[in-house]
């Protein structure tokens, strides 16, 4: 643990060595992990932390902007593939938008690497313990437009992983696939800011705080879906109607991680979603979500979910007296409902009763060095205190981002789940960010099961003694070198409670505390 923990404060310091360097141009700096993977070619910033980009579009690319970083002398005079990566303009910026008649098309990509190492984590096999590993992540892209009429896109993936000392999951791998192809058409359009438009093929599905929908970027393969999406958009309204079949492993189908992914025939997932951008100082969301899963299976909260929810987020800045910007206060909160039909564990199907509340609230000090933001977060994923009484109370999350929340070691699902977290991000220069959290985990009901990341019952659905789960500290370290180019570097401890010490399954109480340090490099062109 020593010498993870010195290699992780060695690598900022290289970072911060580097700063005196480069630029001092204005840039947005992520300031927590999920920020770096959302801003990808199809996937949303979110964050706990910094509220205003909660509604960050990952089709625009100005969602990780960034100055470019000076090159050693030899690429200042001989300017190639150093002064591109590092440098406000992508790689490939000469094929991007480039005219074909009365066509566009663009060509362009992102790479990621990331090596892990992490030991006693609550992931599948229930006897696993250490694990060290290096993943690749390439992303290719093509977009053919005919001016907002109509959209053509196909997006490949190749995400690798090696090395490994346990089984790979299926968030790991999956070689030499589609991960999107959609044809995006303009129905109507009033002349007034008012559009509705239809997108059918396979594509990312992601919503509000992600909570519920993600396209799960800090995975290695991506989570995508097939079907239709009817939305309209104006000044004040954005409503999606959706009908979709998940498609990969990541998304709960069968993995397949060497032959093409096919929709899964068993599950349909659809809703719709309706955002109200003129709510007083934020926004206001109102969803309905149906999960229709005809192959029930006992050991996940799955069904037939119906999804009744809503979502307020915004932020309000505060002056001093002379009208400078003071102070910023913003905030998340989320809640839902679900009723349906789920078989869990041996016998018929019973009656479901759950939901979920998620508050975070943070205040960022302007005009303090370094900018803090210290964020009380506050998660209750209900859960189940009676197995025989013919309801089921435990929530399903669907299709989460749980990194963003439940802890970034990813041990859980956010389902019979307690989370009290504070959290402190500050950011020295304008090119690097420090986080850093510090969580308390229970389970809502010591007779309910502890779900981990996967959904899955870790170690079966047994009730323990305890509800505490434990406590975890977070430290992660962003180094922005431009658009084009993140570093970034994380260490997880996890200290377990009395739930899982204490559990009577011995492969689940039989380990030490967890703990997981990762560093990675993104760059796009």
């Amino acid at each position: 643990m020593f010498q993870k923990v010195l290699y992780f404060f060695s690598l900022i310091a290289l970072v911060q060595n580097s700063v005196s360097a480069q630029s001092d141009s204005e840039q947005k700096i992520p300031s927590s992990p999920e920020e770096i993977f959302e801003v990808g070619l199809e996937d949303d910033v979110v964050s706990p932390i910094t509220f205003k980009e909660l509604e960050c579009d990952i089709t625009d690319p100005d969602c990780l902007p960034g100055p470019p970083l000076a090159c050693d002398s030899y690429h200042e005079c001989n300017p190639g593939w150093c002064s591109q990566l590092l440098s406000d303009d992508q790689p490939l910026s000469g094929l991007k938008n480039q005219k074909w008649g009365s066509w566009t098309y663009s060509v362009g990509g992102a790479l990621r690497y990331r090596y892990i190492d992490e030991s006693n984590r609550l992931r599948p096999p229930t006897t696993g313990r250490k694990s060290s590993y290096n993943q690749w992540r390439f992303n290719p892209y093509f977009e053919l437009k005919h001016g907002d009429d109509f959209t053509a896109y196909v997006e490949g993936i190749d995400g690798s992983t090696f090395n490994a000392d346990l089984p790979l999951l299926p968030v790991d791998q999956n070689r030499y696939d589609l991960l999107q192809y959609y044809s995006d058409v303009k129905l109507f359009d009033t002349g007034y800011g008012e559009k509705i438009r239809l997108r059918t093929g396979r594509q990312f599905l992601q919503y509000g705080s992600q909570h519920l929908i993600s396209p799960l970027a800090w995975s290695n393969t991506f989570r995508n879906f097939e079907g239709a999406k009817l939305y309209y958009t104006s000044d004040a309204w954005k409503i999606d109607a959706f009908a979709t079949r998940p498609v990969n492993g990541a998304s709960g189908n069968i993995n397949r991680p060497y032959s093409f992914d096919h929709p899964d025939q068993s599950r349909w997932f659809s809703g719709v979603y309706t955002t109200y951008k003129n709510a007083p100082m934020g926004t206001l969301d109102i969803y309905w979500l149906w999960l229709d899963e005809d192959d029930d299976q006992p050991d996940r909260i799955d069904g037939k979910r119906h999804t009744f929810g809503t979502r307020y987020a915004g932020e309000i800045p505060m002056n001093d007296e002379c009208g400078n910007l003071w102070m910023t206060l913003g905030w998340d909160y989320e809640g839902a409902f679900q009723v349906g039909k789920d078989v869990v564990g041996a016998g018929p199907a019973k009656d479901v009763r759950a939901g979920f509340i998620s508050t975070n609230t943070g205040l960022t000090f302007n005009q303090v060095a370094w900018s803090p933001t210290i964020t009380g977060v506050f998660f209750w994923g209900s859960g189940d205190d009676d197995p025989t009484d013919g309801t089921s109370n435990t929530v399903s999350t669907l299709f989460p981002l749980g990194h963003a929340y439940w802890g970034l070691i990813d041990n859980f699902s956010g389902q019979n789940l307690l989370d009290y977290s504070a959290q402190v991000s500050v950011q020295p220069t304008k090119k690097l960010t420090f986080l850093t959290a510090w969580h308390w985990f229970d389970k809502a009901q010591a007779e309910d099961a502890i779900w981990n990341v996967a959904g899955a019952p870790f170690g079966g659905n047994i009730p323990t003694a305890s509800r505490h789960l434990g406590n975890e500290l977070d430290l992660v370290a962003t180094y922005a070198a431009s658009k084009n180019v993140t570093l970034q570097a994380g260490y997880f401890w996890f200290f377990y409670g009395d739930a899982v010490t204490k559990n009577p399954n011995p492969d689940v109480a039989n380990r030490g505390d967890a703990d997981q340090f990762y560093f990675l490099m993104d760059c796009k062109f």
